[in-house]
């Protein structure tokens, strides 16, 4: 209840991420690179020259690429 009041007054900070994503098709990279936020669901681009996260991925663009999460039968 704590950490709900928190984020509802200061947003989330964004501290637990998963590990980069880069959506692969038969071999070759298919999107950018990506974290998601493990709290808030929120996407966000992935620098991993610079190891860092970047700006915020519309939520248009997300819906947009879930072509990586279909299997194929």
């Amino acid at each position: 209840m704590i950490k709900a009041m928190i984020h509802l007054f200061f947003g989330c900070r964004h501290k637990r991420v998963t590990r980069p994503i880069t959506p692969v098709d038969r071999g070759k990279q298919s999107g950018m690179t990506y974290v998601a936020c493990l709290d808030c669901g929120r996407q966000f681009n992935y620098d991993a020259i610079q190891m860092r996260m970047g700006t915020e991925i519309s939520r248009t663009a997300v819906s947009g690429s879930d072509r990586h999460f279909q299997t194929s039968a």
